[in-house]
């Protein structure tokens, strides 16, 4: 019951889903985790598919629909597959019961067939209760029995109105007729008459025609040969009532089977029998079917082909057992007399490779109730299965009655045998010994008590295999366990730092060398001193209770510079740090860059360290007439700013992450304090380039950077105005206007703007605020390219609902405790 669960709750929910509009559907609490769409069958998914359009649901809402229900993304993926499968089959417009195109044979069905519904007859619930064994041969699309038109003419096939007969005479005359049967039975041959050929057999026909046309001057048989077969067929009326999916008259070509009747009309329903099915023939029951010989068998024996108005009866069914468990074909099997409980576990499959076959439980039915039996291995061929018997075959027991376990460092870890007088020793020796890394002073057995609980065994690992100790006997699922050395401690590793080409850890060795790991780390940097290697060791005797005691053991080392090998380096121990420096004055080149307005802007490499902005500015060729020293910029990395080493930092991603939170802010909050501006410019240093150059050498000419950038503009002539104005804009520079006067160029100040928040940002990078005096705001100048913001008010939220009836409970209990206080000293 717990396996067809799922697959209830997805029937459940899909019905749900078709009786109601798809916006009702958000309502259905149903979980679908777990479900397995290839259960359904590609029917039973047509009929959701035509049941949800009839509702107006898409196929794209169903399946968002059925996702939000816990389907999970894989069965959903192959819902979606299915589906599209399904589409393109029902777009096609292949007609299975169109004719031939061998060009050898010109037979076609000469009948129109009724129309059958196959998905309107499959039962939605037949995914989700005990299938009857059988029932899918008559309901599977991919299974037709079409009959096969390109055999032979069958010399038994009885003509009949409505056949087409092919006479073919050649030799000393040559003629070939397409002749059709008349509703009287006749064929008219051209030049020869009238010939009854209704109810005769294809080789009667044969004979029939030879002797009319011998009678009519054609020399048969002597000189001229006479051919004749079957061309298109007729169509014939069959019957079918009882237990089918669809009883009524069918119309199927004259070649048709039983078989064909039978999906034609459904096959049995579920009440019908699979066994007795009767052929009846001018009311003479002449052959019974029982579609298990071929379902088990593959036997057609009582297939027979079908004559207009036979009749086809399905009886219901006698006896039905069910068969579940471990066995390869679990289902309803329908069972007649004489057969026992070895036919039905035939007809399944027989048992799987995990069953337990020793013995069956059936639940019987008895009188008013049930009763559970059990029917052993010797009985199967003599049991005789009852009206409404269930068997359940079962698994076998997942546990071994033989097997202890080995593992940790032998040679060959895993399960084995327990044999009779299986010990320890000998356990160890069948696991290939020991490995060398074995720790041997101890090593454990785990131990199944006879209650099921645990106990742990140890022993003394080498004493067992010197024989000093005795020797331990196993028991069934004892386990084994013989650790390494290597479990027992801390992995040994040493590090190595600085100027080497692969910083990090690697694994210790013993009589490992400085060299040893320098090599192991890909050598030094071109600047590396391999002198005064500094080696950091562990110290595992420190006094806990001085206040000067050690932390480490460091040792200076020199090793060759071409790391060869010598009888005197310093051998290492597990977790010392090395570290590399670099050669005292190496260093590498450092370049600047010059922007704008100078005579030959680029890059300029440092020439020497207290090399400043005025000397760099002469090489450049100095300032071009249009240049504005006033708005020199000096362009420097957060890094190098903090002093930080910028070793292995992309200072060209740090500055396009600059630029990208500058857009974004610009773009999503025009409400800028402040404080954002410089939080966002924090790498423009502030300098004043015009007193630079007029006083080279100062404290206000800064040295030089690696990466700096120095950009001289073009002398500026607009003053831009943003923030908490009418209309953010830009404004010619004038040089009498005050910082208000832009304001109102801009439109004047916003109601939300705060104008003592205000601030001016020079071309330079500078920052200046609004100062307070008295009552006064003190506003900043302004210069040509410069940036005016203006901010926006603080926000004084109001108290909401909750917060006002919080305060007024307060108070309300404030004043019962006073008024307890007064009572109480009354």
């Amino acid at each position: 019951m717990n396996r067809l669960k799922p697959y209830l709750v997805l029937l459940f929910t899909i019905l749900c889903l078709l009786a109601i509009s798809p916006a009702q559907a958000q309502s259905i609490p149903q979980n679908l985790s777990g479900v397995n769409v290839n259960d359904l069958s590609d029917a039973q998914l047509r009929q959701i598919l035509q049941q949800a359009q009839a509702t107006g649901m898409t196929d794209a809402q169903l399946l968002q629909t059925l996702q939000a229900r816990g389907l999970s993304a894989e069965q959903a993926q192959i819902l979606q597959n299915r589906v599209a499968t399904i589409r393109k089959a029902s777009n096609s417009t292949t007609d299975q019961q169109q004719s031939t195109t061998d060009p050898g044979t010109t037979r076609s069905l000469n009948y129109r067939p009724d129309s059958v519904n196959t998905s309107s007859r499959d039962n939605l619930y037949g995914a989700f209760t005990p299938k009857i064994f059988g029932a899918n041969l008559f309901r599977n699309s991919n299974i037709t029995f079409e009959p096969n038109l390109k055999i032979a003419t069958p010399v038994n096939y009885i003509l009949g109105p409505e056949d087409q007969l092919n006479i073919n005479v050649y030799g000393a005359s040559l003629v070939n007729w397409k002749l059709d049967v008349s509703p009287e039975g006749n064929i008219n041959i051209p030049g020869v008459g009238i010939l009854n050929v209704s109810g005769k057999t294809i080789e009667q026909a044969t004979a029939s025609i030879k002797s009319k046309l011998a009678a009519n001057n054609y020399a048969v048989g002597r000189g001229t040969n006479v051919q004749v077969s079957l061309g298109n067929i007729r169509s014939i009326k069959v019957i079918l009532v009882g237990e089918v999916v669809k009883p009524g008259t069918y119309t199927l070509p004259s070649l048709a089977t039983v078989f064909n009747a039978l999906y034609s009309a459904g096959g049995p329903n579920d009440n019908g029998s699979f066994r007795q099915i009767e052929i009846i023939r001018n009311n003479r029951i002449i052959r019974r079917l029982d579609v298990y010989d071929f379902l088990v068998k593959g036997d057609q024996k009582d297939n027979i082909a079908l004559q207009d108005q036979d009749i086809i009866r399905v009886p219901t069914y006698r006896t039905r057992v069910e068969l579940v468990g471990e066995v390869k074909n679990p289902a309803l099997f329908e069972v007649v007399a004489g057969e026992s409980l070895q036919d039905v576990l035939r007809f399944a499959g027989s048992f799987t490779d995990q069953a337990f076959t020793a013995r069956i439980k059936v639940s019987q039915i008895n009188d008013q109730q049930r009763r559970i039996g059990d029917v052993v291995e010797a009985d199967y061929k003599n049991y005789i299965p009852l009206r409404g018997d269930k068997f359940t075959v079962e698994r076998i027991l997942d546990r071994y009655e033989n097997r202890v376990v080995i593992g940790g460092a032998v040679f060959r870890p895993g399960e084995y045998e327990l044999q009779k007088g299986l010990t320890l020793s000998q356990l160890i020796k069948n696991a290939a010994g020991l490995k060398e890394d074995a720790f041997t002073a101890r090593g454990s057995i785990t131990r199944l008590k006879p209650d099921n609980t645990t106990e742990l065994i140890s022993f003394d690992v080498n004493g067992i295999l010197n024989k000093t100790t005795p020797d331990i006997l196993l028991q069934r699922e004892d386990v084994v366990s013989i650790s390494s050395i290597f479990d027992l401690r801390d992995e040994y590793r040493v590090t190595i730092k600085g100027e080497v080409r692969s910083q990090g850890e690697f694994a210790y060795a013993e009589n490992m060398s400085v060299e040893d790991l320098i090599v192991k780390a890909g050598g030094f940097t071109e600047g590396a001193s391999a002198k005064r290697i500094e080696v950091a060791r562990r110290v595992n005797d420190s006094d806990p209770n001085s206040k000067t005691s050690s932390l480490a053991q460091v040792f200076n080392v020199d090793v060759d510079g071409q790391l060869k090998n010598g009888d005197a380096s310093f051998k290492l121990k597990p977790f010392d740090i090395v570290s590399i420096y670099s050669l005292p004055g190496y260093e590498k080149q450092s370049t600047i860059k010059i922007e704008g307005e100078v005579l030959y802007p680029g890059y300029y490499t440092i020439k020497q360290k207290n090399e400043r902005i005025s000397d760099v500015i002469a090489r450049a060729g100095g300032l071009t007439a249009f240049a504005d020293a006033d708005g020199g910029t000096l362009k420097r990395d957060n890094f190098a700013i903090l002093g930080i080493n910028k070793n292995g930092i992309d200072t060209n991603a740090v500055e396009k992450e600059r630029l990208e939170r500058l857009s974004r802010l610009k773009q999503t909050n025009k409400d800028s304090t402040a404080n954002d501006t410089p939080q966002l410019r924090n790498n423009f240093v502030g300098i004043d380039l015009k007193e630079i150059l007029e006083k080279p050498g100062s404290n206000i000419d800064l040295r030089l950077e690696d990466n700096d950038i120095i950009r001289v503009p073009k002398q500026q002539q607009l003053v831009r105005v943003n923030g908490e104005v009418l209309y953010p804009s830009a404004v010619v520079y004038s040089k009498g206007k005050s910082f208000n006067d832009y304001v109102l160029n801009a439109g004047g100040y916003s109601s939300r703007a705060s104008k003592k928040g205000s601030y001016v940002v020079y071309p330079n990078g500078t920052v200046r605020g609004t100062s307070k005096f008295l009552f006064f705001n003190l506003h900043p100048s302004v210069k040509p390219g410069s940036e005016i913001y203006v901010t926006k008010k603080p926000e004084h939220r109001g108290l909401s609902a909750p917060e006002v009836i919080g305060i007024t409970t307060g108070l309300a209990s404030l004043g019962a405790i006073i008024l307890g206080i007064i009572n109480l000293s009354k």
